[in-house]
C-alpha cells in the first residue's frame, strides 16, 4: 500500500513542484555549478543505490556524513536549502525509481559502518529507506548511531498509515533539526 502512496505523491510532488525544482536548479547552477548532486548510499538489503539531491556544499566537499562535514562547506544558497530542507526534493526521482520511500530509514553512507552494523543487528536494512521518518521529525541523526538504529527499527515495526502521513506532515511543516553540522 505504501508502494502505491509513494508512486502517487512522488509524482504528483515531481508535477506540481517542476516550476520550483526548476527554479532551484537554476539559482544551484549560480550558487556551485553543479546543482546536483548524486552519491551512493545503502538501500534496502544494503544494496548500494544513488541518491539525488540539491547539492548544499561546495564541490569536492569530501563525503562524509554530514555531522562530520564543516560547516565552511556549505554554500549560503545550500543553507538555505537545508533549512527548509529543499535539498530533499530530487530524491522524489528516487521514490519513483523504486529505491526509496517517502517515509523510512534515511540512508546512510557505506562507510557509516557502525551505523550500519547497528542497522543490521535490528533488521533495519528489510525496508527501504526513506526521505523522513521517525528519526528526523526527533531531531535524531546519523552522530548517535546506536540511538538512530534504535529509532528506525522501532518506527518500522510501528509503521500504520497513520504514521506515514504523520511523519510526511511532521516534515513538511519544520518538525526536525535536519543533520546537524560540526561548526
Amino acid at each position: 500500500m505504501t508502494r502505491l502512496l509513494d508512486i502517487f505523491f512522488a509524482s504528483v510532488g515531481l508535477i506540481l513542484g517542476s516550476p520550483l525544482l526548476l527554479l532551484l536548479t537554476f539559482l544551484g547552477w549560480f550558487d556551485t555549478r553543479s546543482p546536483l548532486f548524486r552519491q551512493t548510499r545503502v538501500g534496502r538489503n544494503q544494496q548500494p543505490f544513488t541518491l539525488v539531491k540539491f547539492r548544499t556544499m561546495s564541490v569536492g566537499t569530501a563525503s562524509v556524513a554530514t555531522h562530520l562535514a564543516s560547516s565552511n562547506a556549505i554554500t549560503p544558497f545550500g543553507s538555505f536549502l537545508r533549512r527548509t530542507k529543499l535539498d530533499e526534493l530530487p530524491q522524489l526521482w528516487n521514490v519513483l525509481w523504486g529505491n526509496m520511500s517517502l517515509v523510512g530509514p534515511r540512508p546512510c553512507l557505506p562507510n557509516q559502518h557502525e551505523l550500519i552494523v547497528a542497522r543490521e543487528s535490528l533488521n533495519v536494512f528489510t525496508a527501504l529507506p526513506g526521505i523522513t521518518g521517525l528519526a528526523q521529525v526527533q531531531g535524531i541523526d546519523m552522530s548517535t548511531p546506536e540511538k538512530l538504529a534504535q529509532v528506525d527499527a522501532q518506527m518500522l515495526q510501528t509503521l500504520t498509515l497513520s504514521n506515514y502521513f504523520r511523519y510526511i506532515l511532521q516534515t513538511i511543516t519544520g518538525k526536525g533539526q535536519g543533520d546537524r553540522i560540526k561548526v
